[in-house]
């Protein structure tokens, strides 16, 4: 069944934007502007009113690695997550769990100016979410060793905002990763899509 997908272009829905394109999956974009604030109407889909948002099967679903572990499940042809049973299924789960719960505060956490004792912080704090990061990419090109998966897409895509956002200086390792992210056609398509939708709103 077709996948609808509650968009705005530049956001966190462009990583289940993306995670769609990778999965092949059908899927129709309705635009939700939600810089002018949520329609009333998209709030009974996500009462947070924030974007991605999914409806699949008669179910709404938001946030962004929920719908990331659904979609995997969902289709799981597309090869982006471990089998069930595989070694990795572990590391399948952790990466999406540190996307929204460590590299998302992190980011957000330095962007700010936060100040907070390390110890009272759930997620540690900005140079130890990329030195974890970092040490993972020097064992292979991916976050699961040597082939891509959703893993990527949520995290190499925070990594790129990151990047964008002038927070981390020159670093080999994380900008060659995100380099490989954003050479692939997927994400390539994504940014024609964004670019096409911000446009004509």
């Amino acid at each position: 069944m077709t996948v609808t997908l509650y968009h705005c272009p530049g956001t966190r829905s462009s990583g289940a934007l993306w995670l769609l394109e990778e999965l092949g999956a059908p899927y129709e974009l309705v635009h939700v502007d939600v810089r002018k604030g949520p329609a009333e109407d998209f709030v009974k889909i996500n009462p947070s009113g924030k974007v991605p948002a999914i409806r699949h099967k008669g179910q709404s679903l938001g946030e962004l690695a929920a719908i990331s572990l659904y979609l995997c499940d969902e289709f799981p042809d597309a090869g982006l997550a471990p089998e069930f049973g595989s070694p990795q299924r572990a590391a399948h789960y952790f990466w999406h769990v540190f996307r929204p719960g460590v590299l998302e505060p992190a980011m957000i956490a330095k962007s700010q100016g936060w100040i907070a004792e390390r110890g009272m912080l759930g997620w540690g704090d900005f140079e130890n979410m990329i030195s974890r990061i970092e040490r993972v990419l020097e064992t292979g090109d991916y976050l699961l060793g040597d082939a891509f998966s959703a893993c990527d897409i949520l995290v190499g895509g925070a990594l790129g905002w990151v990047r964008r956002f002038g927070l981390i200086e020159q670093h080999d390792t994380i900008f060659s990763y995100i380099d490989r992210l954003e050479d692939r056609d997927a994400f390539r398509r994504v940014q024609e899509i964004d670019a096409k939708m911000a446009g004509s709103s």
